[in-house]
């Protein structure tokens, strides 16, 4: 356990001092990168993060237990040795599609690396995090160090209060399967002049991927499911970022989350412009906005809402002072359609052999978890809903456990029964500063 902690205590004053160094030199590029992903503490800790996440095994079928079983020192050891003397290789990528929440039907896929090669690149997003941390903008909020979803939905609450009416809701087309790898590169090189660090980052963006057995080299993106993506995609869309600042803060306020953002403006003309500027500025990235799913939106006296990072925002009249609205937020219609799907899959007849404490806490990690995203915001009528739905699914679920049929079974299971299972409930709570904002 000390070892452990030494180990991440170096590894986080190798990260200070990166970052540090790129805050204060904003000029400067970085050389001697590549040595540092092979450094034991930088590896045992980016293994340390691989199994905590855990995932699936890529094409060569080795799993984290499998690296456990055999002995993590050892393949740490060898991957570090194949670094140092650069015969490391990522293998091909194992594509599968997954279910896009919210959306039945719908699937969006997913390019799975090896534990070997996850490794490697939490590895590297160790060492070069730091660097373009200290370059990015205030604007951004998706998968950086301290900053959340919630803290980008309290900017557009408070922009949205003071005026800014006037929302481009943008989609990106494929984002993570277009950005250009020239434009990519030619971000990262801004910063870093290390050859072999920039060799096996391209090495990565350029890993094939194995479906029905065939191999196909993209000619653009970033796997979308390998730990190091999220990382590219926010230095790419810097872009986006820094020339909003510098050319765009006079037409909106520019509010992004990975790939997903907003821009809330004072007029519809100037969401107009807002869009004909990101269209210029994304079109330098090979990217370019979903006609069919980018629209502008007016909040004005609750004319129009839209969702955003599994909210829907909307302005509502206050109950408090008459003729004043302030934007809300509660679960989209997406995600409460996501929920109740794996409330659905978790007491389905074929779950009927398991025990009620075993579907209890499934279910429950699931609330729990729902809940602690949701509960900022005006959420109370949406928990009501789940809440009901959960206890009709446990119903269901325990009348077919036991055989009982016919109308006669619902009274067995009412709501003192309910509270005797354990099951987590959802309360909502609104907080008054999230419907009141300072003006």
């Amino acid at each position: 356990m000390r070892a452990r902690s030494t180990g991440l205590e170096s590894t986080r004053a190798l990260q200070r001092v990166l970052y540090r160094s790129a805050k204060q030199q904003p000029n400067r590029k970085f050389h001697a990168l590549y040595d540092k992903v092979a450094r034991s503490d930088v590896l045992a800790r980016a293994f340390s993060e691989v199994r905590a996440n855990r995932g699936a095994p890529g094409i060569d079928s080795v799993s984290i237990t499998d690296v456990e079983t055999s002995g993590v020192e050892q393949f740490l050891q060898d991957l570090a040795t194949a670094l140092r003397d650069r015969t490391y290789r990522p293998a091909p990528l194992r594509r599968v599609h997954i279910p896009k929440a919210g959306r039945p039907g719908e699937t969006r896929p997913l390019s799975i690396p090896t534990v070997r090669d996850r490794t490697v690149m939490t590895a590297a997003k160790i060492v070069l995090e730091p660097i373009f941390e200290a370059d990015f903008r205030p604007a951004s909020f998706g998968y950086r160090p301290k900053r959340s979803a919630h803290q980008a939905l309290d900017v557009i609450r408070i922009e949205a209060n003071r005026g800014r009416d006037w929302v481009l809701d943008a989609d990106i087309t494929d984002c993570f399967g277009s950005i250009s790898h020239e434009a990519l590169m030619a971000q990262l090189a801004r910063r870093v002049f290390d050859k072999e660090m920039l060799k096996l980052v391209r090495a990565w963006v350029k890993q094939g991927v194995l479906e029905g057995g065939v191999v196909t080299d993209p000619v653009s993106g970033t796997p979308q499911g390998s730990p190091i993506s999220p990382l590219l995609s926010n230095i790419a869309l810097n872009v986006l970022d820094a020339e909003w600042e510098q050319q765009g803060r006079r037409i909106g306020v520019l509010v992004r989350y990975s790939d997903d953002f907003v821009i809330l403006c004072a007029s519809k003309e100037r969401a107009e412009q807002a869009r004909q500027m990101v269209m210029s500025i994304l079109s330098r990235l090979g990217l370019q906005l979903n006609p069919d799913k980018t629209g502008i939106v007016c909040l004005t006296h609750g004319n129009q809402g839209f969702d955003f990072l599994g909210f829907h925002l909307h302005k509502v009249e206050s109950w408090r002072w008459r003729g004043k609205w302030y934007l809300q937020r509660w679960p989209s219609r997406a995600a409460l359609v996501a929920v109740r799907a794996d409330i659905k899959a978790m007491t389905e007849p074929s779950q009927v052999g398991r025990s009620l404490d075993a579907v209890v806490g499934d279910l429950n990690r699931t609330l729990r978890g729902w809940h602690g995203y949701f509960r900022h915001g005006s959420s109370s009528k949406a928990f009501s809903r789940i809440n009901e739905y959960v206890h009709l699914r446990l119903a269901t679920y325990m009348s077919r456990k036991h055989g009982r049929k016919g109308l006669g079974w619902t009274g067995c299971y009412d709501y003192a029964w309910l509270k005797t299972t354990g099951i987590y409930r959802l309360r909502g709570t609104v907080h008054s500063e999230a419907v009141h904002a300072q003006r």
